[in-house]
Parts: structure tokens; C-alpha cells; sequence
């Protein structure tokens, strides 16, 4: 039987996430939502799925080292560095390549290295019934959570023709972005629909052989790459060729081979300040409180504090970051306009807060 592959997606900016969220230090690497590291929990949570010699870590290219650090006992010439962020069809690609040097049939489970999972056992069974899928029918597998709410912040999934005798394994019909508010309730109130995890489980020469009908040059310019003897040469010169695309709107969106996988496990991307909020421990009104803070007649606040006293006074809503060189006071409706911070302070130029 093919091996499993995890590919541990570890390259992203974080920049919602900011004041603590930063370049030296993205918010893969923070201790969020748990202990220990984002990337260092989701490194033990796949590691039950496949040995370390197995798995793999797609990362920027100034991150290795402290990747390696949190994951000691992945091979360092497993932890792989980007040049350029180039979204997630070339950081899968280059993986698929990659593992199909040596296990063209090997599964890989392509994880972000920043979410939280609320049952972990209950994630791997999901996570093997998708792998099981991905070699029986030799398809590219979704893992579609199932929805609690008409989030919009998600992007969705919508379950067609079910697989006989594979309980709600079924085929993909389409995927949606971040709908707005009532088409987010119509897909609620149908129950066909799923929350895009960004969690895959695919062959590696499916993956390729489907990326190569979609995007050929991606797929000759990841496999040249990943047969190269000086793989950092080759990809300091050939990843910035490669189309910033996300593996959706590359491969998936253009495929009649998807299925999706309904994962029922707690989970959430951490997306945003709010995000963490919501899965954090809360007093009696819905307020979080962590470091040296104090809530006074506040309802559903966040604040952390890693230096000094910090209260909040009359608030609601309220999310107070304080850090010793930056302070973020934001409105829990706003938090993805975060980012819009840290754009003005590159225009501004100000690398010190970056």
C-alpha cells in the first residue's frame, strides 16, 4: 500500500494577526490557542499518520530554521524554503513533486500549519477515511466541516451525488468565496454545504497529472525543481517564474475528480483575533482574559497582555492587544481589517513594528 505523506503548509504572513504576528515571526510560530506553537501542534497531530521521514514542510525560505526548531525530528532536508510566496498551488506542487520522486502513489494530507482542532483522534479518522478515498477512487479528496453558523469569513463547499456505500463521502459541485451573509444562511438552511478546511488528501501523480492539465508549465517547473541535485539553486531561480494561485482556482475549481469528506471534529483557521476568542476559555461574559487583565462591566472582550496591566472598562466587543512596542485596539467586527495596519506601516516603511 502507498505511503502517507503530510505536507505541513507553513508559509504564511499572518498579518491579521498583528501586533504579534510579524516577519521574524509569523503566526504559524506563536503559541496560540493551546500549548505550544501552531506549527509544533500540528506536527504532533499528523505524526500518528506517517513517520518523520515521511513529512514534509513547505515554509519561507528565512523560516527554516526556526521551523526546524519547532519540529526537531523532521529531516532539515525535509523542511523546504521558499523563495517567494507564491500561494498554495506551487507550495503543494513543489511537495507532490517532491514525494513522487521516490513514492509516485504515496497520499499526500496537505495541512496548514496554522489551525486549531478541537479532537485530534476524531481528526485522524477523518483524515484516513479521506486518504482512503484519495486511493480507491483516485480523486482529489476536501475535508469539508461541517457548519455551525452562516460564517462568512469561510469559503464553501457543496456536496453533490454521495458515493454508494460510502456514508457522506460525496462529489463536489462547486466551490463558493466568503459568500455574504444570506447566501451563507441559504447554504446552512440546505445542508449541503461545508466549510472549505484547506485540509486535502491526494495521490501525488493524481495531483500532478490534473495541475499538468491545468496549469503544464507549474507542473514541469515544480518536477525540474524537485529533481535539481542543488534544490536551493533551483528554486532561488525557478519559484518566482511559478503563477501565485491558489490551489482551488488552479486545480480544484476546474476538476470533475473531487470529492469532499464531511469532518465533524471542532476546528477553526485562527483566521483573525476574533477567531481566537471564540475557541479561548471565557468568564461568565464571554470575556477572555490572558496575561495580567482585568475586565470591569465588559461583555465578549479579548485582551492579552504580555508586559503590563491592562483593563477594559464599559467595553463590548472589544479586542486589546499589548505588546511592549505596539498596542492594537480593534472592534471584534473589524479584525479582518488588521492586515490594513500592517499595509499602512509598509507604505510607511515603518520594518521596526513589521
Amino acid at each position: 500500500m502507498s505511503r502517507i505523506h503530510p505536507i505541513i503548509m507553513a508559509g504564511g504572513r499572518g498579518t491579521r494577526f498583528w501586533p504579534a504576528s510579524r516577519e521574524t515571526l509569523p503566526k504559524q510560530f506563536l503559541e496560540i490557542g493551546g500549548e505550544g506553537s501552531l506549527l509544533t501542534r500540528t506536527g504532533a497531530r499528523l505524526a500518528p499518520l506517517a513517520p518523520p521521514h515521511d513529512t514534509w514542510v513547505v515554509t519561507n525560505v528565512a523560516h527554516v530554521g526556526i521551523a526546524a526548531d519547532h519540529l526537531p525530528d523532521i529531516p532539515r532536508d525535509q523542511i523546504v524554503g521558499e523563495p517567494v510566496g507564491r500561494n498554495t498551488a506551487p507550495c503543494i506542487a513543489l511537495a507532490a513533486a517532491l514525494v513522487a520522486r521516490e513514492d509516485p502513489e504515496g497520499v499526500l494530507v496537505v495541512a496548514p500549519a496554522d489551525h486549531w482542532i478541537g479532537n485530534e483522534e476524531e481528526f485522524r479518522a477523518t483524515i484516513e477515511e479521506g486518504v482512503r478515498v484519495a486511493r480507491e477512487e483516485k480523486g482529489l479528496v476536501t475535508f469539508g466541516v461541517v457548519p455551525t453558523g452562516p460564517e462568512t469569513g469561510y469559503g464553501y463547499i457543496e456536496a453533490g451525488e454521495e458515493l454508494a456505500g460510502q456514508g457522506s463521502v460525496a462529489r463536489v459541485v462547486r466551490f463558493t468565496e466568503k459568500p455574504d451573509r444570506p447566501t451563507a444562511e441559504k447554504f446552512l438552511a440546505g445542508g449541503r454545504h461545508y466549510w472549505n478546511s484547506g485540509i486535502f488528501a491526494w495521490r501525488a501523480d493524481v495531483f500532478l497529472e490534473e495541475l499538468a492539465r491545468q496549469h503544464p508549465d507549474m507542473a514541469a517547473e515544480c518536477r525540474r525543481m524537485a529533481q535539481a541535485v542543488d534544490r536551493g539553486s533551483a528554486l532561488e531561480t525557478g519559484y518566482p517564474s511559478l503563477t501565485s494561485i491558489s490551489v482551488d482556482y488552479a486545480v480544484l475549481e476546474h476538476s470533475d475528480n473531487v470529492y469532499v469528506v464531511p469532518a465533524e471534529f471542532p476546528w477553526s483557521d485562527v483566521g483573525s483575533w476574533d477567531a481566537l476568542a471564540d475557541i479561548s476559555p471565557a468568564d461568565g461574559r464571554g470575556n477572555v482574559l490572558e496575561g495580567d487583565a482585568l475586565a470591569v462591566g465588559s461583555t465578549g472582550c479579548f485582551v492579552r497582555s504580555t508586559s503590563r496591566f491592562v483593563s477594559v472598562v464599559g467595553a463590548k466587543d472589544l479586542i486589546v492587544v499589548d505588546l511592549p512596542d505596539a498596542l492594537l485596539v480593534c472592534s471584534k467586527e473589524r479584525t479582518q481589517d488588521v492586515k490594513k495596519v500592517v499595509e499602512a506601516l509598509e507604505k510607511a516603511e515603518r520594518r521596526d513594528l513589521l
